[in-house]
Parts: C-alpha cells; structure tokens; sequence
C-alpha cells in the first residue's frame, strides 16, 4: 500500500477502484519532491498520436478539463498528477486508448489534475497543471497533456522545462502561454483542481471511472493500450450497438 504524507500525518493511500477490493498499484507519497530541477539533457518526448489529439476539443468546467464532445454517450473520469510515475505509464497506454475513442465520439474525458505530490515538497505539480490549465486556452490541451506526460522528468518541472516541452507542440507557444507559464497565472485554478480530485475520496492515482464505475485498475489493463480498450468495450465504451 502506498503512502501520502499530508500536513504532517499519515494517510493510507491507495486508488479509489482498490477500497472497492484488489490491490493495485499508483503514486501517493511525494517521493521526487526533493529531488533536482529538471536539467538540460531531460528527454522531450510527443504522442505518436498527436495529430489526432491536436483535433480533440477540450474546455474547462468548473476543477476539470473536459475533452472531447459534450454529447458523447459516455463519460470517463480521469484523475492524475503530473510527477506521478504510474499516471505517466497510464497517459502513455491506457490514456492514448481512451482518447482515441473520445475522437471518435465514444466517449468524453474529464481531467481532474491533481497537485498533491507537491504538498511534501516541490516536485513540480503545481506549475504542470498550471501550464496543462493554460493549454486549454490555447487549444492545445490534449495534445500538451499527452507530452507532458511522456516527458516527465526524473526531477521537478521548471518553467523552462515546461516551455521546451511546450515547443513540441505546434501552435502552442505564444505571449498568452509563456506569460501564464511564467507568472502561474492558473494557480487558483491549480488549487481548485486539487481539491476538486481531494473530494472525490481518491487517495492515489491514476484512476479512471466511466460513467461513475472505477475501470481498469484492479487488474492493472489501464497500463496497456489493447488491454484498456477491451476492459472499456466492457463497460460499454466504444461496444458495438
């Protein structure tokens, strides 16, 4: 079972889908919180998906992003810290596998992005969300966030980091996004973020709901991209009829 220091106390961690019953496995204590600043040699790495992430439309609602089309039959709740190693592995297989299926209008996706790695230090989190936050108004949600995963580095996010990732994405960089990186302009909204995740009860991440059920965690498909399309073709996701 993991572990998330907050204030001071102990908290048992672990996903939501695992109080439900099974054991699985997710990020909780800040353990990058006192390592390095990202550095130059940090690989910046894009979606092999990209192109069909650039089309998907995402807005902000309320504490979350929500991707894809309103009228989609489906909703996936999708809840993860940027420095979370598993949230990484997650956005790389799983993720791509849900998105797709939001381009095709299966499905829509609401991010909770949560921040809560930073509270036992500076990991970075923070200044993640605030710039996939500015993304949104940039048109380039999607697209960012699937990068910023992919690019997670071994230390904490900077500013710079963030803006070399954001290079990879076309379209992105500009005086409206740098500005809002630079000054975290959407560190409000950051803390909104965090304790819109806080009150869903989950004590870890990543975890995804469709449609209020927690998928693809207790037997771990969330971390392979045929896997999860399966384990959401059974919830209904994308089911032929």
């Amino acid at each position: 079972m993991v572990r998330i220091r907050r204030a001071g106390h102990v908290v048992a961690a672990v996903a939501a889908a695992a109080l439900l019953g099974g054991a699985v496995v997710g990020c909780g204590a800040g353990g990058d919180a006192k390592s390095a600043d990202a550095d130059a040699t940090a690989v910046v790495r894009t979606s092999p998906i990209a192109d069909r992430l650039a089309k998907l439309p995402a807005k902000v609602d309320g504490a979350k992003v929500v991707v894809g089309q309103p009228d989609a039959p489906h909703t996936a709740q999708v809840l993860v810290d940027p420095r979370c190693g598993y949230c990484a592995k997650f956005e790389g297989a799983g993720g791509e596998a849900l998105l797709e299926l939001a381009g095709e209008g299966k499905v829509k996706v609401e991010y909770l992005l949560a921040s809560f790695l930073d509270q036992g230090g500076a990991s970075g989190s923070v200044k993640a969300v605030n710039a996939l936050r500015a993304s949104v108004d940039a048109g380039k949600f999607a697209e960012y966030n699937a990068a910023v995963f992919a690019s997670q580095p071994k230390g904490r996010f900077t500013d710079e980091y963030l803006l070399r990732i954001a290079d990879q994405v076309p379209g992105l960089r500009g005086e409206a996004f740098d500005k809002a990186v630079a000054q975290e302009t959407h560190k409000e909204w950051v803390a909104e973020a965090e304790k819109g995740f806080e009150a869903t009860g989950a004590q870890g991440t990543p975890l995804v709901l469709v449609d209020g059920n927690p998928v693809g965690a207790k037997d771990g498909s969330m971390f392979d991209a045929g896997a999860f399309t399966a384990t959401l073709k059974a919830a209904g996701v994308g089911a032929a009829g």
